[in-house]
């Protein structure tokens, strides 16, 4: 009937059906996301059009152009007629070669056909990749140093090269080595960084991630020796560590201990003693650890710590490269002691020609030799290798085991 409200089932289907109403802070929150949104997209589509990226895009540099006007000496000088060389200027090529010390072997003479130009010395030294595949051999211990085929042999390929020589003849020439190396992180990085390339460093078997903290101190120049500890006289009480080499009875296991010492790195140039007294004073305890040395082409150093060692002497009947340090510079651990000695070493160079000594990797030590080291110019002197120091002793002196 008309004005008669519709019923639910009379109502036509999707008419008039309620409004529902939502809370209204929820369309409030809506709205206030999606303008938050729009206006990040606008504000990067503006920084993308308006601002130009200095990391992005084509290479741009700015380089300062200055006009500098010929210096006087150059715009008094007269013109010189064509053909006619300057008097002031090298009058041949090779003249301008032999001046600024470069070589030039042309087409014809001892390399035909070709123009081979070699560039003077930087004076940088670069020691030899570790480990060279002909100079290990694998191990249960990992890789352990061997003579190679052609009879190369690991001394000889890790030591440091000598470099360019000295414009005169020095007064005389010092070889330090500093033990100690790879137990002390700092004390470590401070003697690869502080010390001149030249001295030479030894590591002791113990410490952690030996392999990369030796080549890096092989890569900033410094030819490394590694320490095996070896039996003092008041061993137990004073133990040099695990895999000690020991005098007496255990002197069979020597062998197997002293494999596990060899393969704690590679790129040593030798071994070093690492206190001893006792082992090195028995030379048939020594005798068959030397011959092991011999057969893996490693250079011996006794490191001068005890009066009645015979590891040198023993090496040199061993036909071992070998050396005695003179003199260790820290046995007082005392800045004024230390220059003292290092005085000393000095005077020992000058009269032997060349001297060897030995310090720990003690902050005091480390910090005394590199200032000291910067002496040594003035006064004459250098510093060279460990492994440099045997082919320079003279036959009369003190530790010459040739």
């Amino acid at each position: 009937m008309a004005g008669t409200p519709l019923t639910e089932l009379d109502r036509p289907l999707g008419q008039d059906r309620p409004v529902r109403h939502g809370k209204p802070w929820t369309r409030l929150l809506s709205l206030a996301l999606s303008g938050a949104v729009g206006c990040t997209a606008l504000a990067v589509i503006a920084i993308l059009l308006f601002r130009r990226d200095p990391d992005g895009g084509e290479p741009m540099a700015t380089a300062a152009i200055e006009i500098r006007q010929p210096s006087r000496e150059i715009a008094a000088a007269p013109a010189v007629e064509p053909n006619v060389r300057d008097p002031r200027s090298p009058s041949t090529a090779r003249q301008l070669e032999t001046e600024s010390g470069v070589t030039v072997v042309r087409p014809g003479a001892d390399v035909p056909g070709a123009i081979v130009i070699t560039i003077p010395d930087s004076g940088e030294v670069k020691l030899a990749p570790a480990p060279d595949n002909r100079l290990v051999e694998r191990s249960r211990f990992g890789l352990l140093p061997k003579v190679g085929p052609d009879g190369t042999t690991p001394m000889q390929v890790y030591a440091r090269p000598s470099g360019p020589a000295p414009e005169t003849k020095p007064a005389g020439r010092i070889a330090l080595l500093v033990g100690g190396l790879g137990i002390s992180q700092n004390g470590t990085a401070d003697a690869i960084t502080q010390l001149p390339g030249a001295v030479s460093l030894a590591f002791a078997p113990y410490g952690v991630e030996l392999e990369r903290v030796v080549q890096r101190a092989r890569g900033d120049g410094h030819e490394v020796f590694l320490q095996v500890p070896m039996e003092p006289f008041d061993y137990p009480d004073n133990d040099p560590g695990p895999h000690t080499l020991l005098a007496g009875p255990k002197a069979a296991e020597n062998l197997d201990r002293l494999h596990w010492v060899l393969g704690r790195f590679t790129g040593y140039v030798g071994i070093v003693n690492f206190l001893g007294g006792r082992l090195t004073a028995d030379e048939n305890a020594l005798s068959p650890v030397l011959r092991e040395i011999a057969g893996r082409g490693l250079m011996v150093i006794d490191d001068g710590s005890s009066s009645r060692s015979q590891l040198a002497n023993a090496a040199a009947r061993a036909q071992i490269p070998a050396l005695k340090v003179d003199r260790v510079i820290d046995t007082v651990t005392r800045a004024d002691e230390i220059d003292q000695q290092l005085q000393r070493l000095e005077a020992l160079a000058r009269e032997q020609g060349v001297a060897i000594g030995a310090a720990s990797a003690l902050p005091v030590s480390i910090e005394r030799i590199a200032r000291w080291a910067k002496s040594l110019e003035a006064k004459g002197l250098v510093i060279v290798p460990v492994s440099a120091a045997r082919g320079l002793r003279n036959p009369s002196t003190t530790g010459s085991l040739k």
